[in-house]
């Protein structure tokens, strides 16, 4: 599909949007590495990018806490965008023509489709979790005061909510790299007509209606007839 239009098409990501999103990103391979440092022997070896051991156990809950920030804003701006709608019910059924790249076959989808809607909520599941026991884990300031059997929880529940994380984001790569533009779109944050068109029909059809509607109200008969009330 060509992107030669991209530079005059259709704003799909903000500058604030993208640098929150590449902060977030930034900061959760950050906690990745050092956390495999921290619970994984065969991983030990990472705490050499940050430093050695001691100064990976300290930075990492200082990370995490900054990374939830920042998603707590993008959560919130993204919410109405990732709730499930019918169409997508209908697209999550068609897995096969999403794996098969049979576009044509699919329902038109929003600004997100159902697999990046699906990514939205099991992030929203696990940052809060991953924040929570990350913060019983944290050394000295709590967990010296926790209790041992609370201490065993929030390492199982932290690694568990960990790797699903790390899994889902691992898919999330791979499909932008997949779906060409979408990288492309976080970084420049527009992407060309055909594209919109082609993937998110219904938020495209959305953008277009709602330029008609500013032109119309802007255009010298509409302000006449607003004169004339």
């Amino acid at each position: 599909m060509s992107h030669s239009n991209v530079k005059h098409g259709i704003l799909r990501y903000g500058w604030w949007t993208r640098v929150n999103h590449w902060l977030i990103a930034f900061s959760f391979v950050l906690l990745t590495l050092s956390g495999l440092a921290l619970f994984y022997p065969a991983f030990f070896g990472l705490t050499a990018l940050f430093g050695g051991p001691e100064p990976t156990r300290i930075v990492h809950p200082y990370i995490g806490v900054f990374m939830s920030l920042f998603f707590v804003i993008q959560a919130v701006r993204f919410f109405g965008d990732n709730l499930i709608r019918r169409h997508d019910i209908q697209w999550a059924k068609q897995i096969r023509d999403v794996l098969s790249n049979r576009d044509e076959r699919l329902p038109p989808v929003g600004k997100n489709n159902f697999g990046q809607k699906i990514v939205y909520w099991i992030f929203l599941a696990t940052v809060p979790v991953l924040l929570v026991t990350g913060v019983v884990l944290w050394r000295p300031w709590i967990a010296n005061d926790m209790p041992v059997w609370a201490l065993r929880w929030a390492v199982t529940i932290h690694a568990y909510a960990a790797f699903i994380a790390i899994l889902t984001l691992v898919i999330h790569v791979y499909s932008a790299i997949w779906v060409k533009g979408s990288v492309r779109a976080m970084t420049q944050g527009r992407v060309s007509h055909a594209w919109a068109r082609h993937h998110h029909g219904l938020w495209y059809e959305d953008i277009m209606r709602n330029r008609k509607n500013d032109d119309q109200a802007a255009s010298p008969t509409s302000e006449v007839q607003d004169r004339r009330r």
